[in-house]
């Protein structure tokens, strides 16, 4: 039976192919901009130098270089002070999710418009979510105001991500379609952007680990990072992102890898109770098992398969779940300290853990 549902879509002007780079002096233009601010990682500071200048004086006039995983507000504050020295009345952040986390938060402090592009797969340049990190702690928030207003999603910016870069990526992102399919505001739209979404993704990722120069793959996961976003900004979070949340900020761990592991134990945790969105899994990843087959597309990616591996040390399985309990994101099967710390053990553990579902 059709249910009830609510549906909000934000203005946003997207531009995706190969090359589209080119178009930023107009999205500026667009956007009534004439002094934008790079916002970047130290790593891709220089990429200043192949944005170039636009008509009427239109251009990117300078760099910080400052952005990092899960957004630190210290390193914010910091990057205020810069973007108020370089007169600025646009943000451009270009690269992955620190980039652009990075320009969400400036944005929420200035009231500037945004500009997103996007080099690696995380989907959060389509949303209106901002993580922040303070005192150990990782918070989220939902406003308007950090929603980027123009995106560009150039292929060809991808095509150097390293293999491991771009599984993590990729996966982080199909974690926001897979969590899309059963949280709480989901809808019929949503719903078949993250069953495809999550189809393009499982296809293009062995793909482009077997060839990073595969213009296709490439795309195909853009397209499908895109979606991705689109589901997260629509749908929202459940248990899977609070304890990626709570993991990130807690012990450091990075974010997408984490975002990788946790999915297919999330997945199981919460999969008797959403019938609907295993189904829609099932047609995506072809498969009449798919936690089984994440599990198994994550071995096949070169990068890490546990918590354990990415640093996180045994006994904050039990300070993961106490903190997962607090402020607690909604969830369609009920949070118990037991199973939730069950399926931290196993995602900490890694392949071989006992599944998380019972």
């Amino acid at each position: 039976m059709m249910q009830p549902f609510v549906h909000e879509t934000a203005a946003c002007h997207v531009r995706f192919g190969h090359g589209s780079l080119a178009a930023l002096p107009d999205v500026l233009a667009g956007m009534n901009c004439q002094r934008g601010v790079l916002i970047t990682t130290p790593r891709q500071g220089s990429a200043l130098n192949g944005l170039g200048h636009g008509a009427e004086g239109r251009a990117v006039v300078g760099s910080i270089p400052l952005a990092r995983m899960h957004t630190p507000v210290d390193v914010t504050e910091e990057a205020l002070v810069e973007v108020r020295a370089f007169g600025a009345d646009c943000l451009v952040a270009l690269g992955g999710g620190s980039a652009i986390g990075l320009g969400k938060a400036l944005a929420l402090r200035t009231g500037l418009p945004q500009i997103a592009i996007p080099t690696t797969y995380a989907g959060s340049e389509m949303t209106p979510v901002l993580g922040q990190t303070e005192n150990g702690r990782k918070t989220t928030l939902r406003n308007p105001i950090v929603q980027p207003k123009a995106v560009i999603y150039d292929v060809d910016l991808t095509l150097s991500m390293p293999a491991d870069v771009s599984a993590a990526s990729g996966m982080n992102a199909m974690a926001h379609a897979v969590e899309g399919l059963y949280a709480r505001n989901a809808n019929p739209l949503v719903r078949l952007m993250a069953q495809d979404a999550v189809r393009a993704m499982a296809a293009a990722l062995p793909a482009i680990v077997a060839d990073g120069q595969d213009r296709e793959a490439r795309a195909q996961a853009l397209y499908a990072a895109w979606l991705c976003g689109i589901v997260l900004a629509s749908a929202g979070m459940a248990i899977h992102h609070k304890l990626c949340h709570t993991l990130g900020g807690t012990f450091g761990l990075p974010h997408a890898q984490t975002h990788a592991v946790v999915l297919p134990h999330a997945l199981a945790y919460n999969a008797s109770h959403v019938p609907e969105a295993m189904d829609a899994l099932a047609c995506a990843l072809n498969t009449d098992d798919p936690v089984a087959a994440l599990h198994g597309l994550l071995r096949g990616l070169p990068i890490p398969q546990s918590l354990g591996a990415l640093g996180m040390p045994h006994d904050g399985v039990a300070r993961a779940t106490a903190l997962a309990l607090e402020d607690a994101y909604w969830n369609p099967r009920p949070l118990e300290e037991a199973p939730l710390r069950a399926l931290l053990e196993q995602a900490w553990q890694g392949p071989g853990a006992v599944g998380a579902s019972a």
